[in-house]
């Protein structure tokens, strides 16, 4: 079965958009001539082709999404699931809680003043806009305050059809919820409620904005909930669908090494993670060179104290053994593609270049990068005037 998921078959054709993050992305291959074939994984981690690989992922993460605990197939195709409202409930508290962070390091280091100037500043502002601003972030504050923040910011010509009186009561906090008056004043919600907030609470933490706005987040989603917005729903959906099974995926690649507390939830991470480290990479290798066992990293193999005295101390380190991590057929087959690679695939120019003083040649494997190393030419007004890929990076090993 092992072997036979290597010739499993993909398309190598860069023409399918893929919703992934949370939206549509594209990819491309590193060599043209690879968007028309259609290949087995083997040829494919061979040859370092990009789409391959971002479809195979695609299969991995469809493997372990209903595989999370309380998902569900019908969560997608049954309007009426309850796991729906949990996870539209759930998405707005997650993208709620990222416009709060964003809105509070906009504001973060103001006065209530300045707050509400720099929300102004970038506005287009009206009479009905001003009002719903103002009696949004301000509502304590009396007719006086309010009239004089209209005519500081608005020409007398614009205040001529309705009196400040009337536009006062006309859109005070009590006459419209929190997402109507982030619609009528064309600010998002939040950002209403985190100055009205700030102006209470001038030295109030982000956490503190989370715990206090947890209502909130889910009153401006209002319109999510709603049974006609259903492709709207389905794909915040499937974004935290996606989530779910990229944690699971964390944790198989934290036990073969992988050296960070989280995993960017997208099929790009099939093709690359930017932040992986040698190390990291070196203790994924060296478990599959030792059939799936990881053995600890040693550094010192002795330390000699006070040779010939009779203080004379040798401390060598005590073996320990091994854990087994990986299914010794997978590591086997994995040790395989990889001397693949430079046998035959991107990494040939290695083949045979490593012998031993009685002529043995000794295996080298490897997998190339699939991020392109580019040359860019630029004219003298800094403008890129044309670019051309010169080599792919890579990993080997010797065994």
């Amino acid at each position: 079965m092992l072997a036979a998921a290597l010739q499993r078959r993909y398309s190598g054709s860069p023409g399918e958009a893929f919703f992934t993050a949370g939206g549509l992305h594209h990819f491309a291959n590193f060599e043209r001539s690879e968007d028309s074939e259609i290949m087995t994984v083997s040829e494919a981690f061979q040859r370092s082709v990009n789409l391959v690989f971002v479809r195979a992922l695609r299969d991995i993460e469809r493997y372990h999404i209903f595989r999370v605990p309380g998902a569900s197939p019908n969560v997608l195709t049954d309007s009426g699931n309850p796991a729906r409202l949990r996870y539209l409930s759930r998405f707005a508290d997650l993208e709620g809680r990222i416009f709060l962070k964003h809105f509070y390091e906009k504001y973060k280091g103001q006065t209530v003043d300045q707050d509400l100037e720099t929300l102004v500043s970038g506005i287009r502002l009206t009479p009905l806009r001003a009002a719903v601003i103002y009696r949004s972030v301000r509502p304590q504050d009396g007719i006086d305050k309010f009239r004089t923040f209209l005519r500081g910011h608005l020409p007398q010509s614009a205040l001529a059809r309705e009196t400040s009186e009337e536009l006062y009561t006309k859109y005070g906090p009590d006459k419209f919820n929190l997402q109507d008056r982030g619609y009528l004043a064309h600010v998002h919600p939040l950002e209403l409620w985190l100055l009205n907030y700030r102006a209470q609470h001038p030295q109030t933490s982000l956490a503190e904005m989370y715990a206090q706005s947890a209502n909130e987040r889910q009153q401006v989603y209002g319109w999510l909930f709603k049974t006609r917005y259903k492709h709207a729903q389905d794909k915040r959906i499937e974004t935290l669908l996606e989530m779910d099974a990229f944690q699971e995926i964390h944790r198989a690649w934290k036990r073969l090494g992988y050296p960070f507390d989280s995993l960017v939830p997208s099929y790009a991470t099939a093709i690359g993670v930017s932040g992986d480290t040698p190390a990291a990479l070196a203790k994924l290798v060296g478990i599959i060179l030792n059939d799936g066992v990881l053995y600890p990293a040693v550094s010192i193999q002795q330390l000699h104290f006070g040779a010939a005295t009779p203080a004379e101390t040798i401390l060598t380190r005590r073996d320990t053994p091994g854990e087994q991590l990986l299914n010794p057929v997978i590591a086997r087959l994995v040790r395989r593609e990889m001397i693949g690679v430079v046998e035959n695939g991107t990494g040939r120019r290695l083949h045979g270049g490593l012998k031993l003083p009685d002529g043995t040649m000794v295996p080298v494997g490897g997998k190339t990068g699939t991020g392109d190393n580019e040359f860019r030419i630029y004219g003298a007004q800094r403008g890129l005037l044309g670019s051309r890929v010169v080599n792919r990076t890579g990993l080997s090993y010797f065994s």
